[in-house]
Formats: structure tokens, C-alpha cells, sequence
């Protein structure tokens, strides 16, 4: 995708419809992007303090796995709200 708009920009004789389509498309890939790198991010760190959880207070483990569970699908939520931004904003 990348490739497409460098090579659309090159190119002279592109109107201003076309420019907006294309950097459209760039902002809505980087958007998206950055969404699920910050979703990816959330839940692993969300893993991370569950493991740690467990492995100190054992008898817990039940709690902070429904509690890790809750707040993963909260940070999918998030992520899935970007995407949906992100397709809006190519829309416009």
C-alpha cells in the first residue's frame, strides 16, 4: 500500500481527489495499525500481571482470571473502535 501512494505521488498529473483517496487509505492503515499495536500491548501486559498474580497468592487465581478475562475483552473493545475510526476516517 505503501508503494502504491510513493508511486501515485511521483506521478504529475494526479488530481485532488486522487491524493485524498490515497492518503486516506495511508492515514486509515496507520491508524488501524497503531490500534492493534497498542491492543497487543494492553493484553500482554495484562498476561503479564495475571502470571505474576497467580504465582504469588495462588489461592486468588480464580479472581484474577476472571478480572485478566474482564479486561482483555474491555482492551478488545478499544481496539475494535479503532478499526471502525479508522475505516470512518478513510470515508472521509
Amino acid at each position: 500500500m505503501l508503494h502504491a501512494t510513493l508511486t501515485a505521488v511521483q506521478e504529475a498529473a494526479m488530481d485532488l481527489e486522487t491524493a485524498k483517496n490515497y492518503l486516506s487509505l495511508l492515514g486509515a492503515g496507520i491508524g488501524f495499525g497503531f490500534s492493534v499495536l497498542g491492543a497487543g500491548i494492553g493484553i500482554g501486559l495484562i498476561g503479564k500481571g495475571a502470571a505474576e498474580g497467580i504465582a504469588r497468592q495462588p489461592e486468588a487465581a480464580g479472581r484474577i482470571f476472571n478480572t485478566g478475562i474482564i479486561l482483555a475483552a474491555m482492551i478488545e473493545g478499544a481496539a475494535l473502535f479503532g478499526l471502525v475510526l479508522a475505516f470512518l476516517y478513510k470515508q472521509l
